[in-house]
């Protein structure tokens, strides 16, 4: 009987080896969408006082295959701000963004363009569902229409709904988080990279994502704006 046991153990073993292998995850349920767009503003800020406007200056969005838990491509890109050309200390000690990294960056009206130039290439010409990610509602909610309600810029259809991860962890987990890090944590997760490099925090917002897709969570849009 033990060795019965020993044997289809190795057998399950070797099943789910060759699962993984083949990029299968057979906890992971069949999603609403095609792919996650993971995305995470960094922005204008000072300790000492609100700066109005607030202006995007970093804009990275990874694209995520919930099926294979792979990130297919990255759009990443620096933005020069407009209002505020020069960065405060406090926002580049928090951000690890320097000066010299937005220089001469496209504002964000060519940013703009540029990231649905990549929507295009990825995912809207392909007829592909998605939706985004963020880690809070403030990048979609607040920061973009913010940004271009001041600069009187139309915002795309497909930036007003979102996953908030905090609340689909909630769900999960029962626990509402005040933020990444202890997201992380309650996953067992390692922190990658540096916090409040927009890039970095993307990537770790994806490790969140995975690990609940990998929990047989089945995501759906928890934010909306008009």
């Amino acid at each position: 009987m033990r060795v019965l046991r020993r044997l289809l153990t190795a057998r399950n073993f070797q099943v789910c080896r060759m699962a993984t292998a083949q990029g299968t995850f057979p906890t992971v349920k069949d999603q609403h969408f095609d792919y996650f767009l993971v995305l995470d503003f960094e922005a204008t800020c000072d300790n000492t006082q609100k700066i109005i406007p607030q202006e995007i200056i970093e804009f990275p969005v990874l694209k995520l295959n919930p099926k294979t838990l792979q990130v297919e491509s990255v759009f990443h890109q620096y933005v020069q701000p407009r209002a505020h050309k020069e960065l405060t200390p406090f926002c580049i000690e928090l951000t690890g963004i320097v000066q010299d990294m937005v220089d001469g960056q496209p504002h964000i009206e060519e940013t703009l363009e540029k990231f649905h130039e990549w929507m295009k290439t990825e995912l809207l010409d392909k007829d592909a569902s998605f939706t985004f990610v963020t880690c809070g509602d403030w990048d979609l909610k607040t920061m973009l229409p913010s940004q271009c309600r001041h600069f009187n810029i139309p915002v795309r259809p497909y930036f007003k709904s979102w996953i908030n991860i905090k609340k689909s962890f909630a769900d999960v987990t029962g626990e509402f988080p005040k933020g990444m890090m202890p997201m992380l944590h309650k996953l067992q997760i390692p922190h990658r990279g540096r916090h409040h490099s927009g890039i970095d925090d993307c990537r770790n917002i994806a490790a969140i994502l995975k690990g609940l897709l990998e929990k047989g969570y089945v995501f759906k849009n928890t934010g909306f704006s008009t």
